[in-house]
């Protein structure tokens, strides 16, 4: 008998999806007044990931359709913008280490005004913690992205024993269940998996509500436009420039 197949896939994603839009839309709106705060002073969003979750903060940051001031924050930035080895980052401690989170953070840029999203599936990584831990102690508003059923399961692996909805300002729950794999194979183990997908949902209802507080404001929202697009290059160099080098352009 089959137990899994591309229709139970859907429905599953489906579920997951419908339980963010009847559960998080005010504090989806809660994150959004955070980012508007922050753009209106001056400020940008640090998004942050790591794993899976890196696709979150690439979806907040640098995403045609999303929000110009926003920049994302990697465990790789370590390499790519310090002298750290590729190799000393391919290893489950450079998520699990607190330090990992100052040292990607010595290599930012942040102005006082800044917002901070972290998004980990688990809240209980220690980079993870800590990026939530040394944002709110430098003054910045944290918003954490993450599982609530997983996360309030586990043993966090930070030395607070802290996990991320316990430390951040405003907390939205992605719908996920824990293990994040949903459906379950006799004898193999779980498949499906929803934590990326509800991420994403959430980076773009944040954006969309972020563009309604601004309209309503009589503003106009940073949005980014398509570089494939004619003018697009143009019209978010204005916006970036702003910003000078806070904002840093991600590899192709």
């Amino acid at each position: 008998m089959t137990v899994i197949d591309q229709t139970i896939a859907a429905s599953t994603i489906l579920s997951a999806v419908t339980r963010v839009l009847t559960t998080q839309t005010q504090n989806i709106r809660a994150a959004a007044e955070i980012y508007v705060e922050a753009i209106d002073t001056g400020g940008i969003i640090q998004a942050f990931g790591t794993g899976h979750s890196r696709g979150f903060a690439m979806e907040v940051a640098g995403r045609a359709g999303g929000l110009v001031p926003a920049n994302m924050l990697s465990v790789k930035d370590v390499v790519m913008y310090g002298d750290a080895a590729p190799e000393s980052i391919l290893t489950p401690d450079a998520e699990r280490n607190p330090q990992t989170a100052h040292d990607v953070l010595a290599l930012a840029e942040l102005h006082p005004a800044d917002a901070f999203i972290i998004a980990s599936n688990s809240g209980g990584n220690g980079s993870t913690v800590e990026m939530a831990l040394e944002a709110g102690r430098r003054g910045h508003k944290v918003i954490a992205v993450t599982s609530l059923d997983h996360s309030r399961q586990i043993t966090s692996r930070h030395p607070s024993g802290s996990r991320l909805f316990e430390v951040a300002d405003v907390v939205i729950d992605n719908g996920s269940v824990f293990g994040d794999a949903e459906v379950d194979i006799p004898d193999v183990g779980a498949a499906v998996p929803t934590s990326a997908i509800t991420a994403n949902l959430i980076a773009e209802m944040i954006a969309a509500e972020v563009c309604k507080i601004m309209l309503d404001r009589g503003q106009t929202p940073p949005i980014l436009v398509s570089a494939n697009v004619p003018g697009g290059d143009e019209h978010n160099e204005e916006i970036r420039s702003r910003y000078g080098t806070r904002l840093r352009v991600g590899e192709p």
